[in-house]
């Protein structure tokens, strides 16, 4: 800041001060931010698939998540492949068939916490949280508003949240001979808990 601020002098213009000024305030206000960053490699998303002859469900527990408290700019991502399944034949058809996963291979949440002033990342407690942003699922991208908390404790936060999705919303085809078996339906658990990111 001393620097930024001896580089403005009497000889330069004032539009040359509002640009000085105006770039140390970025800089400044991008150290709070990366300041404030909370993140995981390590987060849960389950599914439930529950169809009216057969009940599937997996797991993965390799989800990675951001969460920027002083912005409130919250994603994730999920490598499909990381889902696992009780029945093997079922996880490859899940890959194979349902999601293409060598053609999409991720899965993305970028998005902000539509109720920031709400919540206190300062202090220990559980808010309700207010998410929304971009849902790109098997390449389909949509626009998502969803509620669910965070818990703030001995300096983590966790993020947990559950919602449903429609298959056809994401392109993803239930072939005719599995019908019965699977839901047009899922319903998603997201929890992740996040630490502050070493500077």
């Amino acid at each position: 800041m001393i620097l930024v601020f001896k580089i403005i002098n009497q000889t330069k213009t004032h539009t040359m001060k509002v640009k000085s000024l105006a770039a140390a305030a970025f800089v400044l206000m991008s150290l709070v931010s990366s300041a404030q960053i909370y993140n995981t490699k390590t987060g849960v998303i389950h599914f439930v698939s529950d169809a009216k002859l057969e009940k599937n469900e997996a797991t993965n527990k390799q989800v990675n998540a951001a969460l920027n408290t002083a912005t409130g700019d919250f994603g994730f991502k999920v490598l499909i492949k990381s889902f696992e399944f009780e029945k093997a034949l079922m996880q490859e058809h899940f890959n194979e068939n349902y999601m293409e996963s060598d053609k999409f291979p991720m899965s993305t949440f970028s998005g902000k916490v539509a109720n920031l002033k709400d919540i206190n990342f300062g202090k220990d407690g559980v808010y309700n949280a207010v998410v929304e942003g971009d849902l790109t699922i098997h390449g389909v991208t949509n626009k998502v508003k969803e509620t669910g908390s965070f818990e703030v404790k001995g300096g983590k936060i966790r993020g947990r949240s559950t919602f449903t999705i429609k298959l056809k919303d994401y392109n993803i085809a239930i072939p005719t001979a599995v019908f019965n078996k699977l839901s047009e339906t899922i319903q998603i658990d997201v929890d992740v808990t996040m630490e502050k990111k070493p500077q």
